[in-house]
């Protein structure tokens, strides 16, 4: 898809979240809520006494947040628009320089720093930079600026991999 039409369709769907939910976008949250639901699943007990845990349970229940249904529907929205484009396929994309195995463990390395990321910065990429910057919140702004330049820094000393 033309980079700049994706753009405006993002934006648009982020006006729209705000219009019918009161909230931006993001997904970070919805990983805590499954991470509170299999911890309540397993030992009730302990989530009810631990401070953390215990505020995520009351209500209708933590997988019944709306930042649940919006990731499921984006991981759904994936697999339709491969499966339309012809681009559904399992492959690992790497360098010439990189082994199967390190790419796979960069992954997963990157993967793991990003979601503690989140939770200690109290939001994805989604929820603090995209949503933050929409509603001109200076935090946000940081937020997006650290993300690139992490980004850029960290491209930087991985590139022998890639070239």
């Amino acid at each position: 898809m033309n980079p700049y039409l994706a753009g405006f369709l993002l934006g648009l769907v982020l006006l729209g979240a705000f219009y019918l939910s009161g909230r931006g976008l993001g997904s970070s949250g919805a990983v805590k809520s499954i991470v509170v639901s299999v911890v309540n699943a397993v030992n009730p007990e302990h989530a009810a006494s631990n401070g953390f845990f215990s505020k995520y349970l009351g209500g209708d229940g933590p997988l019944k947040t709306w930042l649940v249904f919006l990731t499921v529907g984006v991981i759904i929205g994936g697999f339709f628009s491969g499966t339309v484009s012809n681009r559904l396929k399992f492959k690992l994309e790497r360098g010439p320089h990189a082994s199967a195995r390190a790419r796979i463990i960069a992954a997963l390395a990157g993967g793991i720093l990003f979601g503690v990321g989140a939770q200690l910065g109290r939001g994805c990429t989604s929820g603090a930079a995209l949503s933050g910057m929409s509603v001109l919140s200076s935090a946000g702004f940081v937020t997006m600026i650290a993300i690139f330049g992490t980004g850029f820094l960290v491209a930087y000393f991985m590139r022998k991999l890639w070239l």
